[in-house]
């Protein structure tokens, strides 16, 4: 009993101790439950026939509908034209987005010459933090029909305008290319830093036995971060109505989409926003986006158990 009660009496000692780390680690709990947690309870409302009159505790007290709001969505005429959307514009970043900071990631491994290895991290890092409404002001300085820099020099190489803004048929390329020239550096930076965790006395004893840059890259390099390509590559996979490895696709389809481009930039996401706040259908785009939801883990569970199987390394 009295070592029991000297560990509890250390233990209190130890917190004590570390009391401002403990209040960090507090305020990211409380954020976790009063921004992710918490909004869970609206769940319910996929299920009732919610009105926002009835206030918050009209989730627990509206009328139960069941599968009501789910059928309405599926049988909606728009349903298939939004997953379309949805799948190809994040397929399109993760096909594209995927390999490029895998292949940067190995090349500046490569570099000996720290300065040009540091500035080329910085350049490629720093768009990163650069909010999609600043991307997207970008987009309308470049790319305006008005007074568009591109614009303004096809038009004095006499040529014809190109309607990228407006036009359905560029959305998803523009889309693409914002999204690597933003996230690129991020995700080049995890793969490094899985990178510099592989052994260096394997580069050491294979250059010693003759192995060529490109042998050390294929033998040693590839497969000492296979285990993060994998989940990577399982998050991408399980974000695909989402936005694959680019986060959401909703602050690209809000901010580059217009009536224009609607039929290539509309997608779930956007929808459900026009649904539940333009219409006032909070049970109708609860569904939708509860449909998403389900979706998502299940492909992170199915992209899971193949990698499982195919390579060996997983999330769990």
């Amino acid at each position: 009993m009295k070592g029991k009660s000297e560990y509890k009496k250390s233990l209190w000692i130890r917190i004590w101790k570390q009391r401002y780390f403990h209040l960090f680690v507090l305020l990211g709990v409380l954020f976790l439950l009063l921004f992710n947690y918490l909004p869970m309870f609206g769940i319910l409302m996929a299920f009732k026939d919610y009105k926002i009159q009835s206030g918050i505790m009209g989730i627990f007290t509206s009328k139960f509908v069941g599968l009501k709001h789910f059928n309405a969505f599926f049988t909606d005429y728009q349903f298939g034209h939004l997953m379309y959307n949805t799948i190809m514009l994040s397929i399109a970043k993760i096909v594209f987005l995927f390999p490029l900071p895998i292949f940067l990631a190995i090349v500046l491994s490569e570099v000996r010459n720290r300065t040009i290895k540091r500035v080329v991290q910085t350049v490629s890092y720093l768009p990163y933090f650069i909010s999609w409404v600043i991307v997207a002001g970008f987009c309308q300085i470049l790319l305006s029909t008005t007074n568009g820099v591109l614009n303004d020099a096809i038009s004095a190489l006499a040529g014809q305008k190109l309607q990228i803004l407006t036009s359905p048929k560029y959305f998803m390329p523009l889309a693409v290319i914002t999204a690597l020239w933003k996230e690129t550096g991020w995700w080049t930076i995890i793969f490094l830093a899985a990178i510099t965790s592989i052994d260096p006395t394997l580069y050491e004893a294979a250059e010693i036995d003759g192995a060529s840059r490109l042998r050390r890259i294929s033998n040693i390099t590839l497969p000492g971060i296979l285990p993060t390509i994998t989940v990577v590559l399982i998050l991408a996979l399980g974000s695909l109505l989402g936005g694959g490895l680019s986060g959401s696709n909703f602050e690209q389809s809000y901010l580059l989409g217009n009536g224009a481009n609607q039929d290539a930039s509309r997608i779930i996401q956007t929808y459900v926003l026009d649904i539940g706040l333009a219409q006032g259908r909070y049970s109708y785009a609860a569904a939708a986006g509860l449909f998403q939801s389900v979706i998502s883990v299940a492909l992170v569970l199915i992209s899971n158990f193949i990698a499982r199987k195919t390579t060996g390394e997983g999330l769990f």
